[in-house]
Parts: structure tokens; C-alpha cells; sequence
């Protein structure tokens, strides 16, 4: 086993997409996410891959498609503002069920905001930012160790079912640094018989594209409807979550990314004053892991969501656990303010 290495968040991410075979990274440079082209700029050509920096984010997501339709493994990143501006992209991509990595460091908004990590992106990369009926598989590491680890698996999802992977973080993740154990190098990968790699005696050519104008015939009804069929088999199937002292809590918490860290403290400083609570805390936000809430929450009194946001994740809770709405309660802080443990606790003793 590798020994442990001090990364910072964004640096996990950059050196574990090397190591899952990405060689194609495009993007445009925001705060706080500047670590990742940063290292990339210098590592990818170490490794026989291409960095460019585009002019635009909406170059930069163009790119990343035509890599993708040629069969290689491509990521792009970029925070809150310049997601917004790859929306157009993001959507294309997935109606032509090209495979990609988009990672959002998310920074306060609405609109330019500031620098500081928040969470307020929840319902764009969950519901799809760009037009048209579609989703991305949307992952929320909580550690520098999940980010480097699920950079790794958000390839392989997105090379397995053909979509677009995003990793949500937040400004705090990208920025602070813990002990990681960084993945091995991937060396097998997943065969794309799809992709354009040129017209041989022995290969037809391929069209990749999103464009469907045969109405009448109902191509594009046909086509979005096997689109929601993979969909439904990554809901299914690829589901995570981490479950934390909830089996006898009377209180669930939950909360993903910075904000679960604190909600973990406050479960712990609860426990010792002999108040039973537990953390519920999604990885996958899309598909979001219903069962697993379900299950944790069956017989909780009281749920409170905790978001660096006016609330977002908090409809989710309401929606997929199956509870009734008042046993679910919201405390958030937007504009990049974390969190405050105190103010949790407080709150968890107000139900008693």
C-alpha cells in the first residue's frame, strides 16, 4: 500500500484523474478551485497528456466533448460562475452519452459572490443545469481521501454508462490539506466501440451527436427514453452514503461535503451529553440514496439538514425519507459562512 501523502483537496483530485487515465484536461482558471489546473499544467505533460487552458469555459467544456467523442478519458473544473457558463455544454454531452469528469469547487453566489466555499449549486447539478430531460451523476466527497478516491470511480461510472460525472466539493475542500493515500494507477479500461476513432475495412464509421430532428418518427422521444433507462439503472446501482451512530439516534443529521464535518462534531459533543444523535450523510447526490435514508431515519424523532445554503439539499430529505415534512427541519448558512457546531447542538436540544 502507498504511503500516505499531505495534499491539499484539489491536488488529490488532479493527481487521482492522472492515475484513473484522464491525459485530456481542459479548463479555465476561478477561485477556488486554481489548484487543479495549477497541478495539472505540470503533471499532465509529465504523463504524456494535454493541458490547455481555453479561453473560455465554454471553450473549455467543448473540448472536453470532442476528447470525450474520441474515446479518451477528459475532465474539465471550474467553480460555481463557470459551471454555470458550461451548462450549454454539459447538456449536449449528455444527450450524446459522452463519458466525462466535471469537477465544481463551489464559491458563494448568486452571481459572482465571493471566494469562500458554499454549497449553493446543489439544485443546479442535481436537476440538471442546461436544457432538455438529462442528469449527471453528481458525487460529494466529504475528505482529501474521498476526493482522490472518487475521482477514480467518477471515471469508471462515467466510462460504464456512458455519462457525465461531477464531483461537488466546495472552497474549504479544494483548500485544505490532510494525509491521503493516493489510488493505484488504473490500467485496464472499458472498451468504447462508439467512439470516433476513424473508418477501417474492419470498423464502420460512427456518428456521435445529440441533434435527433426526426420528429415524426419520435427518434428524439426514443432516444430519451433509453437515456432514462441508464438512468435508472445507476439508481440502482450506484447509490453511496455514510451512515454514523444512527441506528439508536433520535435525531439524524444530515449534510454532505464541508458541512457534514461539522454536523459529524456536533454528533459526537451530542453523544456525550447523552442526547442519542447520528449522521446521515449522502456521497452520491444524484442518484441521491434514498433506501439508505429510509432506513436510517425509520425511526428518528426529529431530522435536521445542515447546508452551507438557504436550503437546498433539505427538499430531498423531505422527499426520499420518508417522513413527514415537519419532522424535517433546515439550519444553513450561505454566502460562505460554515457552519456553526454550537448552533447545531442548540438546535438538536430545542426538540427535547
Amino acid at each position: 500500500m502507498s504511503n500516505k501523502v499531505l495534499m491539499k483537496g484539489n491536488e488529490a483530485i488532479g493527481e487521482a484523474a492522472l492515475r484513473a487515465g484522464c491525459r485530456f484536461y481542459f479548463a479555465y482558471p476561478i477561485t477556488p478551485q486554481n489548484e487543479i489546473p495549477a497541478y495539472m499544467a505540470k503533471r499532465l505533460p509529465e504523463e504524456g497528456g494535454t493541458f490547455l487552458q481555453a479561453e473560455s469555459e465554454l471553450a473549455a467544456i467543448n473540448m472536453v466533448m470532442g476528447a470525450a467523442a474520441a474515446g479518451a478519458r477528459a475532465m474539465t473544473s471550474s467553480s460555481s460562475p463557470g459551471i454555470s457558463l458550461k451548462q450549454e455544454g454539459i447538456s449536449y454531452i449528455s444527450g450524446a452519452q459522452l463519458p466525462c469528469v466535471i469537477v465544481n469547487m463551489m464559491r458563494g453566489g448568486p452571481g459572482l459572490g465571493n471566494i469562500s466555499g458554499a454549497q449553493g449549486d446543489y439544485f443546479q447539478a442535481t436537476r440538471g443545469g442546461g436544457n432538455g430531460d438529462y442528469h449527471v451523476v453528481v458525487i460529494a466527497p466529504g475528505t482529501v481521501q474521498e476526493m482522490a478516491d472518487w475521482t477514480v470511480k467518477a471515471f469508471d461510472i462515467a466510462d460504464k454508462y456512458r455519462v457525465a460525472v461531477m464531483i461537488l466539493g466546495d472552497g474549504y475542500l479544494g483548500q485544505m490539506s490532510e494525509p491521503c493515500i493516493l489510488p493505484e494507477k488504473v490500467t485496464k479500461f472499458i472498451d468504447k466501440p462508439w467512439a470516433l476513432t476513424g473508418k477501417t475495412k474492419d470498423r464502420n464509421q460512427n456518428k456521435v451527436m445529440s441533434l435527433k430532428l426526426s420528429g415524426v418518427d419520435g427518434e428524439l422521444n426514443e432516444h430519451t427514453k433509453q437515456l432514462f433507462k441508464n438512468y435508472q439503472k445507476i439508481q440502482d446501482n450506484e447509490t453511496a452514503a455514510e451512515v454514523y451512530m444512527c441506528d439508536d439516534a433520535d435525531y439524524i443529521l444530515t449534510g454532505y461535503g464541508t458541512a457534514a464535518r461539522v454536523c459529524k462534531k456536533a454528533v459526537k459533543m451530542l453523544r456525550e451529553q447523552g442526547i442519542k444523535a447520528g449522521l446521515f450523510r449522502p456521497i452520491t447526490l444524484w442518484p441521491f440514496p434514498q433506501k439508505e435514508l429510509e432506513a436510517s431515519c425509520k425511526n428518528a424523532k426529529k431530522i435536521l439538514t445542515v447546508e452551507m445554503s438557504m436550503g437546498q439539499m433539505v427538499q430531498d430529505v423531505k422527499l426520499y425519507s420518508g417522513r413527514k415534512v415537519s419532522d424535517v427541519d433546515f439550519y444553513g448558512e450561505p454566502g460562505g459562512i460554515i457552519p456553526k457546531v454550537d448552533a447545531i447542538i442548540e438546535k438538536v436540544k430545542s426538540y427535547e
